[in-house]
């Protein structure tokens, strides 16, 4: 709708975790950093956690991209919301196990001992990626501990690094899990975005997406878009998306406060720190909605409109 106005070749700001748009925050690297390091000790589980939307996902495939070609080899599983059963298969069949399907649970096993033997023989460290880990059933997360203990007498023969919200950790800290946490060498905790942070995000972004020009959003604009996501980068990338197309139907060419502010209203997930920091909510969240929709449909018309003046 507003790429060719701001002179985009695509969205700088869309949901999808892809790995082009990765910036090199302190944060993000600090976390890749700690995730190579401690690969390399070649022991135990790895956990990363942090809120909703600050950019798990994006960090795990980023490491997944890192890591290929390398002495790794990798499984990754998305989807950790499986029986114990289930979590074998899906590891078997990431690891190129063959004819599980003929196989019971013990020979299941088996045959992942026997692969990752071959793996290690061959010089390559299997790690296990699993993202929205908090999802992971009791039973399953225990099936995955018993599969760390598969081992030589010179290394773990798996690794497995969790990437999950804070619920992860707090199921870690049941007593029946002792076990587990006991195995965690390293972690990290994901921190929100700060206003340095913030704006090098939304400029960086913004030039992988083609933009070439002046600051598109005002300093002001910026402290208002990290008061109004609290920093987590997923309601960022909606803000500034919603702010771009209010600016878009107002004909404006840099972002301002005001922009930012009818996003905010627009925007369910937005609400809480919209709150504590919009003394005037009151407007209600569908007359916001319909303004934004009713100025970005308007801009084609006004437009126009302006040519015919004399």
């Amino acid at each position: 709708m507003y790429e060719a106005f701001f002179g985009l070749r695509e969205k700088p700001f869309a949901l999808t975790p892809n790995t082009g748009f990765l910036v090199q925050l302190a944060p993000y690297q600090a976390c890749l950093n700690l995730l190579r390091v401690a690969l390399g000790e070649g022991e135990g589980f790895i956990k990363v956690t942090g809120e909703v939307g600050t950019g798990k996902t994006l960090l795990c495939r980023a490491l997944l991209n890192l890591l290929e070609g390398e002495r790794y080899q990798l499984a990754y599983l998305p989807n950790p919301g499986m029986s114990p059963v289930g979590l074998r298969q899906a590891l078997a069949r990431e690891l190129g196990v063959e004819g599980i399907e003929d196989l019971d649970a013990q020979g299941i096993l088996d045959a992942l001992h026997r692969r990752l033997i071959e793996l290690a023989a061959a010089g390559k460290s299997t790690v296990v990626l699993l993202d929205e880990a908090q999802a992971l059933p009791t039973a399953t997360l225990e099936a995955l501990r018993l599969l760390t203990n598969l081992e030589t007498e010179q290394a773990k023969l798996l690794q497995v690094v969790l990437f999950g919200q804070p619920e992860l950790d707090a199921t870690l800290e049941r007593n029946e899990f002792r076990q587990l946490r006991q195995r965690i060498t390293f972690s990290y905790r994901l921190r929100p975005l700060d206003v340095k942070d913030t704006a090098r995000y939304l400029n960086e972004r913004l030039a992988v997406a083609g933009y070439r020009g002046e600051p598109l959003f005002s300093a002001a604009a910026i402290r208002r878009l990290v008061r109004g996501s609290g920093g987590i980068p997923r309601l960022l990338n909606i803000l500034a998306h919603k702010a771009l197309m209010v600016a878009y139907g107002e004909g404006r060419r840099q972002i301002s406060v005001s922009h930012v502010r009818r996003a905010q209203l627009d925007t369910e997930g937005a609400q809480p720190f919209l709150r504590s920091t919009t003394p005037w909510l009151g407007w209600g969240l569908a007359a916001a909605s319909l303004s934004l929709l009713l100025v970005i449909g308007a801009w084609p018309w006004l437009a126009q409109w302006r040519e015919w003046l004399p």
